[in-house]
């Protein structure tokens, strides 16, 4: 797990070669909102999932499902993750073979034809499950709070550590209870 998130701040945290420790910019504004309140919304996609999102810029992590030419889930990649990069102008682009192998990427596991046991190979320890809801349509679920969750985002925010050890303030998932449709919002420090 600590791999998963030192990955998520090597890409970009700028190391203090001087201390090791990692440099975060420093927030111009000052304000009242919440730091994940500054970061964009991706543009709808019907075949959006969940997206990350994380400390220290705007580039988003987007996992959309990928089917086959029968309409289900595709058996050896149901989920394809790619970059949106705000801070270089909204580009698109795919991850490359360490952020698959070791940070973003996903492990998946076909339960039957049209569910999927679904782990970030850097943290294995988030047991997700991409699978049809009510609506008739594929959502990626987690269940926390004795709720079962349809993801819609991942929030990690990062205050310091170091290449190897980052300071994990706290992760947070957010999403709408299956049983009832409000937005639910679980937060813990792994």
């Amino acid at each position: 797990m600590k791999l998963f998130f030192t990955l998520l701040l090597s890409v970009f945290y700028v190391i203090n070669p001087a201390t090791g420790n990692f440099q975060k910019k420093k927030n111009k504004e000052a304000s009242n909102t919440s730091i994940e309140d500054k970061y964009p919304t991706p543009p709808d996609n019907p075949n959006r999932l969940f997206y990350v999102q994380r400390d220290p810029n705007i580039n988003t992590i987007m996992y959309d499902l990928n089917l086959d030419k029968n309409g289900r889930p595709d058996a050896e990649t149901p989920i394809h993750a790619y970059w949106i990069r705000y801070a270089e102008k909204g580009e698109k682009d795919e991850l490359n073979y360490l952020q698959r192998k070791f940070a973003y990427g996903l492990v998946t596991k076909k339960i039957n034809d049209e569910q999927f046991d679904v782990r970030f190979v850097s943290y294995k320890k988030l047991p997700l499950t991409l699978k049809k809801a009510n609506d008739d349509k594929y959502h990626v679920f987690i269940n926390a709070d004795q709720k079962q969750i349809m993801l819609n985002r991942i929030f990690v925010k990062i205050e310091g550590g170091t290449l190897m050890l980052p300071n994990v303030v706290y992760v947070e998932l957010k999403g709408v209870d299956a049983a009832t449709g409000k937005e639910i919002m679980h937060r813990f420090k792994p």
